[in-house]
C-alpha cells in the first residue's frame, strides 16, 4: 500500500542552479581547493558541505558522495563536486516538498496523523478512494501500530519505492 502515497506523492524534481549558485559552488570549490591541486580531498570535501549545507558530513558519507562520482579516487574534481551538490538540493528540496504534503495533513498540528488526518486529507485529493483503502494505507504507514503516523513514517511511505 505504501506504494500508493509514492505514486500519488510528491516525487522529486529536477534541480537546475541558477548561474549565481553555481558560481558560488565553484567559489567554495576553489576556496577549499587551497593547494590548487584541482581536485577537494575527503577534507577539504567537508568543509565545503560545512560551507554549502551547515553540517560536517561523516567520513562514511563523505567517502560516499566522493566514491559516488568516481570510486577509484579519494578526491572530488570540480565537475563531480557540482553533481554531488546539485543531488544534495534535490534531495533537500523533496525533502521539504514530502515535510509541506505532511504538515498539510497535520490540520491540528501535533506533530503526527490520526486516521481521521488521513481520512480527511483523502477525501480532499482523491473522494472516489474507497475509505477501507485509506485505512490499508493508514496501517501500513504506521509503523509501530501506534495510531499516529510520525513525520518520519511518512517520509519513508512517500520514498517507498523511489529509487527504481
Amino acid at each position: 500500500m505504501a506504494t500508493f502515497l509514492s505514486d500519488a506523492g510528491a516525487r522529486p524534481r529536477r534541480f537546475e542552479a541558477s548561474a549565481a549558485e553555481r558560481r558560488k559552488w565553484v567559489e567554495v570549490f576553489k576556496a577549499c581547493d587551497e593547494d590548487n591541486k584541482g581536485y577537494l580531498s575527503r577534507e577539504d570535501f567537508k568543509v565545503a558541505i560545512v560551507m554549502l549545507f551547515g553540517y560536517k558530513p561523516s567520513k562514511i558519507e563523505a567517502d560516499s558522495m566522493i566514491s559516488s562520482v568516481n570510486p577509484n579516487t579519494s578526491g572530488i574534481s570540480l565537475e563531480g563536486f557540482l553533481n554531488v551538490v546539485k543531488r544534495k538540493k534535490e534531495a533537500q528540496l523533496y525533502r521539504n516538498e514530502i515535510r509541506h504534503i505532511f504538515t498539510a495533513f497535520d490540520v491540528h498540528y501535533h506533530g503526527f496523523l490520526t486516521l481521521e488526518d488521513f481520512k480527511r486529507a483523502f477525501s480532499q485529493v482523491a473522494a472516489k478512494l474507497p475509505e477501507r483503502t485509506v485505512l490499508e494505507v493508514f496501517r501500513e504507514v504506521d509503523q509501530d501500530s501506534d495510531g499516529h503516523v510520525s513525520f518520519r513514517d511518512f517520509e519513508y511511505a512517500m520514498n517507498y519505492g523511489q529509487a527504481k
